[in-house]
């Protein structure tokens, strides 16, 4: 079972890591953590090779990210299409030949809709951001999945899982300290979007039943 982290319109990135890294077939199970949209060159290229994969019935489970959502509420009022814009919206709209998000194609929005926001798999459980470990029921805060920034779950409804998430950039290398010390909460977010700043610019998946880490530079 693989997870990549965001990706934020990186596909040539993306397109390396699955098709030539990974070399994924059909019967691997692959989860995307969200945040395809956004800051990044292409992300109408990143959704439709999404779209693609699973045409092809590759077995994918693709979450929804902060971005994702921005995105969906853009057209809501003024704030919303503001926050996007400001967020890497502006980027995003330029990718689809769009002016608005209203007038983004019909199919792109429906399949972003429709992208849950969390899945549990075994002792997994696939999230973008984070949980309200306050809460009673942690699934019931669907904001906390998409913004969350939690380094530990002391909830009884996360003893003995690990949880796997994106949302907060850091180095390939603090990744790989935090799975030799930390392996009951996984960030895989390495910042592809980013380049080299602060140590980013990787784009990361890692194979949860081996935890082997596979990056490709987004050079």
């Amino acid at each position: 079972m693989i997870a990549i982290g965001d990706i934020h319109g990186c596909l040539d990135s993306f397109r390396q890591l699955v098709t030539g890294t990974l070399r994924l077939e059909k019967t691997d199970r692959l989860v995307l953590l969200g945040d395809y949209i956004d800051r990044g060159p292409d992300s109408k290229g990143v959704i439709d090779f999404i779209m693609q994969l699973v045409s092809d019935k590759y077995e994918i489970t693709a979450l929804m990210g902060n971005h994702e959502d921005m995105m969906l509420n853009a057209s809501k009022s003024p704030l919303d299409n503001y926050s996007w814009m400001i967020n890497g919206g502006y980027e995003t709209l330029k990718n689809f030949g769009s002016d608005s998000a209203k007038n983004i194609d019909r199919v792109y929005i429906d399949f972003i809709a429709s992208l849950p926001k969390y899945i549990a798999i075994g002792d997994f459980i696939f999230v973008h951001g984070g949980f309200n470990d306050e809460a009673e029921d942690p699934f019931s805060d669907e904001y906390s999945m998409l913004w969350e920034r939690r380094f530990e779950y002391k909830s009884p409804v996360f003893k003995g899982k690990i949880v796997v998430h994106g949302h907060r950039p850091h180095p390939l290398t603090e990744l790989t300290e935090q799975l030799e010390h930390h392996p009951e909460v996984i960030n895989i977010d390495t910042g592809c979007v980013y380049g080299r700043e602060r140590g980013l610019g990787d784009l990361t998946a890692i194979d949860l039943y081996s935890m082997k880490l596979y990056s490709v530079r987004n050079d």
